[in-house]
């Protein structure tokens, strides 16, 4: 893709396991690692990246030539989303095609600006967009977010195997909201059970990137448009998301992986 030099699809297959949450502040936290980076929000019947960006309602990207446009940038990166051409209360109700479209659009009329990395929020599932996604670009690798119950392991495992389908290396699988902390006491328990992560990532070869807390402080920060890593940059939720951030790099640059594109970043 043009202006983009590597493409990296964060995906669950399941919803409601705080793949959005996790998507912006991985990419912060690549953005703090000191690359150039960018999030495209494919989720066209959802999209969540909008408000946990912080870009205002009715904010709209500039045109860049005839059916071409910027991305607007949020906290140092880049980011499209449907949002940012809809009003956010407009219901998408389209067919899949229709959606499949309006990805392809977003996908190649944005101008990214020079991206090392572009993050791809991906909606739930394994249709259309999973399809069109590996079917126009090379996509370097793929993150699988998930929590540990089984319920949620029965989706992260259909979405690995997608990706397989479609030789796209997973580089690795985030166990969210892996322990409940209590904002009172600080007490923490593993409500959605424990090592679920890790029976995945064993299965599949591949490695636990981090484990997540379910945190009140994080759901504040994403709603509020200023996520973890912004909001407390010295915080251990963000010290978890540079790591992964520092984990998806080497893997990337094929110094920390047996298997994985080797890629160049901007110095």
């Amino acid at each position: 893709m043009e202006g983009v030099k590597h493409i990296v699809a964060v995906a669950s297959g399941k919803g409601g396991v705080g793949k959005s949450t996790v998507t912006a502040n991985l990419a912060l936290a690549m953005a703090a690692e000191g690359y150039r980076v960018g999030v495209l929000d494919a989720d066209i019947h959802g999209p969540s990246q909008a408000q946990m960006l912080g870009v205002g309602e009715g904010v709209r990207p500039e045109a860049a030539g005839e059916n071409r446009m910027k991305p607007l940038e949020a906290h140092g990166i880049q980011a499209m989303s449907m949002a940012f051409m809809v009003d956010i209360r407009e219901p998408m109700v389209w067919r899949g095609p229709m959606v499949a479209g309006a990805f392809q659009q977003l996908l190649t009329q944005t101008v990214w600006d020079d991206l090392d990395v572009l993050f791809i929020d991906m909606p739930p599932g394994t249709g259309d967009i999973q399809l069109t996604l590996a079917q126009k670009v090379p996509v370097d690798g793929a993150v699988i977010v998930t929590t540990p119950q089984d319920i949620a392991l029965l989706d992260a495992r259909k979405g690995i195997e997608m990706f397989r389908k479609v030789n796209v290396p997973v580089l690795g699988v985030v166990e969210n909201m892996s322990l409940h902390i209590c904002s009172q006491c600080g007490h923490s328990e593993p409500i959605f059970g424990e090592g679920g992560g890790e029976r995945i990532a064993g299965e599949y070869d591949t490695r636990v990137l981090g484990r997540l807390p379910l945190a009140l402080s994080v759901r504040e920060q994403a709603d509020g448009g200023r996520p973890t890593v912004v909001a407390e940059p010295e915080g251990e939720v963000t010290a978890t998301f540079r790591d992964m951030a520092r984990q998806v790099a080497d893997q990337l640059k094929g110094a920390a992986a047996d298997e994985g594109p080797e890629i160049s970043f901007s110095e």
